[in-house]
C-alpha cells in the first residue's frame, strides 16, 4: 500500500517568515508540537515547541523573531508513492514519529505512526514503535 492511500492531507503549517510566537500560538490552537515550514510553497524545515524554547528564547531571542532563525533544516521525507513499509523502516531508521510527504518539494501530506496503525499492517506499526522508544 502507498503512503497517499493512509497520509493525512490537511497539514498545518507555518512560513519562514512568520514570527515566533505566532508559530507558538497555532501550535497551541491546534495542539501540535511541531509545524513544518514553508518557505514559497515548498518545505524548508520543522520548527517544534522545543526549537522556540530550547533555542530562540534561551538564547534570547525576542517572540517577532522569524521562524527561520529558530527551525530545524533537512527534514526527513518521503514521496506518496512510497510504501507504508518504506515509511515504518524510514520512521525507525531515523527514531521519528512523523514523516512529511513531498511532491517536487511541495507539501502534500504527512503520515505518522498512528496513521500506519490505522492501516492493516498494525504489527508493523508496532514493531516500529518500538524500534523508535528504544533508547
Amino acid at each position: 500500500m502507498d503512503v497517499r492511500n493512509v497520509m493525512s492531507t490537511d497539514v498545518a503549517s507555518i512560513e519562514t517568515r512568520d514570527t515566533l510566537q505566532a508559530a507558538a500560538a497555532k501550535m497551541a490552537e491546534i495542539n501540535v508540537g511541531s509545524l513544518p515550514v514553508l518557505r514559497d510553497g515548498r518545505l524548508a524545515g520543522i520548527v517544534t515547541d522545543r526549537d522556540i524554547v530550547v533555542r530562540a528564547i534561551a538564547r534570547g531571542d525576542a517572540p517577532d523573531t522569524a521562524v527561520a532563525d529558530a527551525m530545524s533544516e533537512g527534514v526527513v521525507t518521503l514521496t506518496p508513492d512510497m510504501s507504508v513499509d518504506e515509511a515504518a523502516h524510514l520512521m525507525s531508521d531515523k527514531q521519528i514519529r512523523r514523516l512529511y510527504v513531498v511532491d517536487e518539494d511541495r507539501l502534500v501530506g504527512v503520515v505518522s505512526l498512528g496513521d500506519l496503525a490505522v492501516d492493516a499492517e498494525t504489527e508493523e506499526a508496532g514493531e516500529t514503535l518500538r524500534e523508535i522508544s528504544k533508547d
